[in-house]
């Protein structure tokens, strides 16, 4: 009853987002049934241990559930896993109430205590969300031990690299009461523990699995991009949430030069201006990750890692324009509406539509950007960068259709297009190796040619016969 009625008044309210949701509903097909009897192979859906897994996923992640159950083959149980063991770690360190004594020798163990029977972890405080998870962990082991060796030596691998990272910063608020990042490389750092070493570990996951190119698990530079791109525009919106729960993430060199000593001080002191200079500094540092994270993406061929792959980025890109010079974000946790993240869904299936998804929220930042801003002209610049990206890789003027590409008459570049084109062609004329033969010298001269051949063929036949009667005597 509560849907329908969100549904009436979303029809009355905003009919253009009751439209799109309809389509979403009616036309956007689930890609894969992991319960379906054909899928419970890769799926492992006939296992009670697994089934509970998955329904671990459905309870930790709103997001990333959907885009996992419609990966192909056993990559979706595989990643489901990596999600939850992920999902794990990050509860223990998250996790306030743990003394630091107890926390340090857990993280710094993780990735063994993943793979040992019967662990499972039961001293999380009463108000953490994800302990169920830790309570039952015993039955995550039994399903990472099930998985293939290739899937399980990079997990754990990456399992042991995050678990380091976070033992350091956990350590670090602990003795220091709090976290301040200082500066934006330890931001990165930050940001590469907790979120790019995942994608690493996805990538060469997509490697092992042989559904994408092998040489792909060398991309690591760009796999790391990408999961910074995500981690930042996370920080960006929930940086109410995370300042009222003492996590500091913001690295202070971008926002203590406006006078503001501590991060509350943003929404304390009223000084919205400065405010949303630092949150525009930010969102410049989230965007530096957006053309990389397109390069990644050409990289994709199977369509389900792809869509895996570009739903989330393509909802940062919409996260980022909705955040940028908007107040409010000070004041509550901000998110798109359904109805553009159903948009965003259903668009996000090739790279040069999610191009455009990332060009247009870069026009929209753009067009929200004030002159005074001191960040003014590098946020320009680094929508310029998406533009190019853009335009170097899926040209506007050159217009895709079922007949072929056509280009746009109204468009400067056809003009210079079609000049460069006639200059080559007049290259080629000019060039006598591609002069056409003489069309009177045939069939002619060909039919001279063979006739030529065969009586000098005659004469040799002729020749050696009476050779052979003039000299060799008969027996």
């Amino acid at each position: 009853m509560g849907k329908l009625t969100s549904m009436l008044g979303l029809l009355l309210t905003h009919p253009l987002e009751f439209r799109t949701l309809v389509q979403f509903y009616l036309y956007h097909e689930t890609k894969r049934d992991i319960t379906a009897q054909q899928e419970h192979p890769t799926s492992g859906w006939d296992r009670a241990s697994m089934r509970r897994c998955w329904e671990f996923l459905d309870l930790t992640s709103r997001s990333f559930a959907a885009v996992i159950k419609e990966l192909e083959g056993d990559l979706a149980r595989t990643i489901c896993m990596y999600y939850l063991i992920m999902r794990g770690l990050d509860t223990i360190e998250d996790d306030m109430t743990i003394p630091d004594e107890k926390k340090q020798p857990i993280l710094r163990q993780f990735h063994e205590l993943t793979v040992t029977p019967g662990w499972n972890f039961t001293e999380n405080g009463p108000d953490e969300k994800d302990r169920h998870l830790l309570l039952e962990y015993h039955i995550i082991v039994e399903e990472v031990n099930r998985l293939a060796p290739q899937y399980k030596t990079v997990i754990l691998d990456i399992c042991q690299k995050m678990e380091n990272g976070m033992a350091d910063y956990a350590h670090k608020a602990a003795t220091n009461g709090t976290v301040y990042l200082e500066t934006i490389a330890d931001y990165d750092l930050y940001c590469h523990y907790v979120a790019g070493l995942v994608g690493e570990g996805l990538t060469r996951i997509w490697s092992a699995s042989g559904k994408e190119a092998s040489f792909l698990c060398d991309q690591l530079e760009l796999a790391n991009s990408m999961g910074l791109l995500l981690q930042k525009t996370n920080i960006i919106r929930d940086f109410r949430e995370d300042v009222e729960e003492r996590r500091f993430f913001w690295p202070r060199e971008i926002w203590a030069k406006y006078g503001f000593n501590e991060m509350k001080d943003m929404y304390e002191k009223g000084d919205v201006e400065h405010a949303t200079w630092i949150q525009s500094g930010m969102v410049l540092d989230a965007l530096r990750h957006a053309c990389d994270s397109l390069d990644y993406l050409r990289l994709l061929k199977n369509q389900s890692v792809f869509v895996f792959c570009a739903v989330p980025v393509s909802m940062a890109m919409a996260t980022l324009a909705l955040c940028f010079m908007n107040p409010e974000m000070f004041q509550r946790n901000i998110k798109i509406r359904k109805a553009e993240a159903a948009q965003l869904i259903m668009r996000s299936t090739n790279t040069r539509e999610v191009a455009l998804i990332f060009r247009e929220y870069a026009r929209k930042i753009h067009h929200k950007a004030k002159p005074h801003d001191p960040n003014f002209l590098k946020i320009s610049v680094m929508c310029c960068k998406i533009e190019q990206w853009y335009e170097q890789n899926f040209p506007s003027f050159v217009i895709l259709s079922e007949r072929g590409s056509t280009y746009d008459s109204a468009d400067k570049r056809t003009a210079v297009f079609r000049a460069e084109e006639k200059r080559v062609a007049e290259r080629l004329a000019a060039d006598p190796r591609n002069a056409p033969l003489p069309q009177d010298l045939f069939p002619w001269e060909l039919a001279a040619y063979v006739v030529g051949a065969m009586l000098l063929m005659l004469g040799l036949s002729a020749l050696i016969v009476w050779v052979m009667l003039k000299f060799i005597p008969q027996a």
